[in-house]
């Protein structure tokens, strides 16, 4: 049996101001397709579909069309809701799309029974858990003395009745402890949503959702498919896949990461603005990339923004590195505000914002400029 495994989407996301729905549009197709090809029996989506609880109609009917369209080719989906989906909004006419083969867990009703799979090796059982909190899972079970996201699963799991002599497949949106974060993910603070993999003991494969980077989690068979675009600088080096899942007979699970090629990469370039608009410098290369520009220029380039993006239209970001930037430094020692002259203040704050001293033309004209405004010249 085989089984497409991907996760957070996010569509309708925006990235430094930049819809990503093209893109978005773009790679879906790209995994119907893959999916198609691959004739897998299912594809699991293990969370955050969309980016906001309230997604744009845009994004809305995105998913709509990327759903139907595997429906269309007969191929079963297997979806839950994660942490930036709004379940209840998620959960509309999921009894309706179950008879379309679209198997949609997006509020947690407590242990809901597996869909059940055959090929020939017998039954595949695919469990699928909603992101899930102690508190929604309280209030489920109002007897559950559970307090952290651990006990949290580890109870809901244990609601299942899972035979082990099966082969058992779930579908779930955590964060496990040891997993590699980036800065695109929403993670709770201190590390209250961390769970452990030994939660997952009881399942064949566990399609897991939530971090953005592919990678296993303890064993090879619980995996993280990562998002299926890049989200944020932070994983520039990512190379964005899908893990098609192939289940023998028991104890017998293949995978293979098959990787996504995106309409447009996201990327860092660093140079002086002689480099990066030098032709030979992107010459080749491929301008309507998503951008982040590092300027190792000592002095500011005037109106940079707008002048690389004349080369360069997905410009998202441009900063600088240089010995500014690198250095922090503060002003101690100086005299009260009342006892320095305003030229004085001014060049301890252009110090403060910039770690580098004012220069003599910056000096001259700043000078003439304070004694133009009290004089009153024009």
């Amino acid at each position: 049996m085989k089984l497409l495994h991907c996760s957070d989407l996010h569509i309708g996301k925006r990235v430094n101001e930049f819809s990503m729905l093209a893109d978005q549009r773009y790679i879906l197709k790209q995994i119907h397709d893959m999916a198609v090809a691959k004739e897998v029996d299912g594809v699991l989506l293990a969370g955050d579909l969309y980016d906001k609880p309230i997604p744009p109609a845009e994004a809305v009917g995105l998913l709509d069309e990327f759903l139907t369209g595997l429906a269309r080719e007969k191929i079963p989906v297997f979806a839950i809701s994660g942490n930036h989906d709004s379940p209840e909004r998620l959960n509309f006419a999921s009894r309706l799309m179950d008879a379309q083969g679209i198997h949609l867990a997006a509020v947690y009703q407590g242990a809901e029974p597996p869909v059940v799979l055959e090929d020939e090796h017998g039954p595949v059982n695919l469990y699928l858990l909603p992101y899930l909190k102690p508190a929604l899972l309280r209030h489920v079970y109002p007897e559950a003395k559970v307090s952290t996201y651990e006990e949290a699963v580890s109870y809901a799991i244990g609601q299942w009745k899972i035979d082990s002599a099966q082969r058992n497949v779930l579908v779930a949106h955590q964060f496990v402890i040891g997993g590699s974060t980036c800065e695109s993910e929403e993670l709770s603070v201190g590390g209250l949503d961390q769970i452990s993999s030994q939660v997952f003991e009881p399942f064949d494969y566990v399609a897991l959702g939530h971090l953005h980077g592919p990678q296993k989690m303890g064993r090879e068979t619980i995996r993280y498919s990562g998002s299926p675009l890049k989200y944020s600088f932070s994983e520039c080096s990512h190379v964005k896949s899908v893990c098609l899942v192939e289940l023998g007979e028991k104890g017998k699970t293949a995978i293979r990461l098959i990787p996504l090629e995106p309409i447009r990469d996201l990327r860092e370039v660093r140079g002086s603005y002689e480099e990066v608009t030098a032709k030979n410098f992107y010459d080749g290369s491929n301008t309507q990339d998503y951008l982040h520009i590092i300027l190792t220029d000592e002095e500011d380039v005037p109106e940079a923004m707008g002048r690389l993006r004349a080369i360069y239209p997905n410009l998202m970001k441009l900063t600088y590195d240089n010995k500014r930037t690198q250095i922090v430094q503060e002003i101690t020692g100086a005299r009260a505000p009342e006892e320095r002259t305003p030229l004085e203040l001014f060049r301890d704050l252009y110090q403060l914002q910039n770690n580098q001293p004012m220069s003599q033309e910056q000096e001259d004209f700043l000078t003439e400029l304070m004694e133009k405004i009290w004089e009153g010249r024009p």
